[in-house]
């Protein structure tokens, strides 16, 4: 009988600290929470403009980066309970069936159509022993360069304080070169990086919560 293997020992995640992913080969990670902008809405020359400077953002790195999307299907449970609780509420008969019929249509319509939620993150890596850009989104995200890591508690508590810095002088690289294209950016802290990746790692958790809460 083969015995399987703890998820924690797919998960190249070593430690979270400060807002930082500490990696089990050594480097670093911050993920960066984007905002989005409607491309197809601006103009001729605005779409011209926004890719120009994006061009130059990308032109001006000196380090790779990594832009992945989240999508998940929408959850709307939590506000149909929110209008049921009114409707039970509602004093007055006519709301109240409009209250009801409005439920009925906002479930019906999310139903039938296929909602998504999008969330977009930039992931900064940064190593002093180098990296390599040729990898796929989890791998390139994990997987940029090798460094050992020292045993010693004070050389490790300077170890990171020094590349933590580095990796924020990075951050704030990408900060300025996404401002300029309308973008504004946002550093997981490490209670938002937890999450993140526990929904990436367990989407069948997610779907558990949305049944109960269905019911």
């Amino acid at each position: 009988m083969i015995k399987a293997k703890a998820t924690q020992e797919f998960v190249p995640i070593k430690e979270v600290r400060d807002g930082t992913l500490i990696m089990k080969d050594g480097s670093y990670r911050a993920i960066l929470m984007a905002s989005s902008l409607n491309f197809a809405l601006k103009s001729e020359e605005e779409q011209t403009a926004l890719i120009f400077q994006f061009q130059n953002f990308l032109n001006s790195l000196d380090f790779s980066i990594q832009i992945f999307i989240e999508s998940r299907k929408l959850n709307i449970e939590p506000y149909l309970e929110t209008l049921r609780e009114s409707e039970k509420k509602q004093t007055n008969e006519l709301l109240r069936i409009q209250t009801n019929e409005y439920i009925d249509f906002v479930k019906n319509f999310v139903e039938a159509t296929d909602i998504v939620t999008k969330s977009f993150y930039v992931a900064v890596p940064y190593t002093s022993g180098g990296i390599s850009s040729k990898q796929g989104f989890l791998g390139g995200i994990f997987n940029f360069g090798s460094k050992k890591t020292k045993t010693k508690k004070e050389i490790k508590e300077n170890r990171f304080e020094e590349n933590k810095i580095q990796l924020q002088q990075r951050i704030g690289v990408v900060n300025q070169g996404l401002l300029r294209c309308g973008i504004r950016t946002v550093p997981l802290n490490t209670e938002e990086l937890i999450e993140l990746f526990y929904k990436l790692f367990n989407p069948g958790e997610l779907e558990k919560e949305s049944l109960k809460m269905s019911k």
